[in-house]
């Protein structure tokens, strides 16, 4: 997979980088939401550089402490989605309120044909979590996901 940031829209993008036999996933946006839905991009990447179609849309709710540990709570959550649904999603839209993250999934069936998953991600860790804004207002939402 690439290690090259990717640019989406204005300032939002993902990046990877490298750790031990995992992989390392930052987002980065104007909000936390976003900087969560680039990370989510983020975790896809590391599965397939193939597009993804949105025919499926999927809800799911977190809960944090903190953004830290909502961000593990989120990345777990698409996760799961993907093994219990056998699908990859590639669309990802989130609102945080005071600790709650309700995000939208945006996917279709992995077809390995085409799809060609070159990893299953297990979860995400707290190994460099780290949910930030910097001082030119961007936020950035990075940790270390157990492929």
């Amino acid at each position: 997979m690439t290690a090259d940031p990717v640019p989406v829209v204005g300032q939002a993008r993902w990046e990877h980088f490298p750790h031990d036999a995992d992989m390392g996933i930052r987002g980065f946006g104007t909000t936390a939401a976003q900087a969560f839905e680039q990370a989510a991009l983020a975790l896809t990447a590391t599965i397939t550089e193939a597009p993804i179609a949105s025919l499926v849309t999927v809800e799911v709710r977190c809960e944090g402490q903190d953004l830290e540990l909502l961000l593990v709570s989120w990345l777990d959550a698409v996760i799961y989605e993907m093994a219990v649904r056998s699908m990859i999603f590639g669309e990802f839209a989130v609102q945080i309120d005071d600790g709650t993250l309700v995000g939208r999934l945006g996917g279709e069936p992995v077809d390995v044909a085409r799809h060609a998953p070159a990893c299953e991600p297990k979860g995400a860790t707290f190994t460099e979590l780290r949910v930030a804004r910097a001082p030119d207002g961007l936020w950035s939402a990075a940790c270390v996901i157990d492929v």
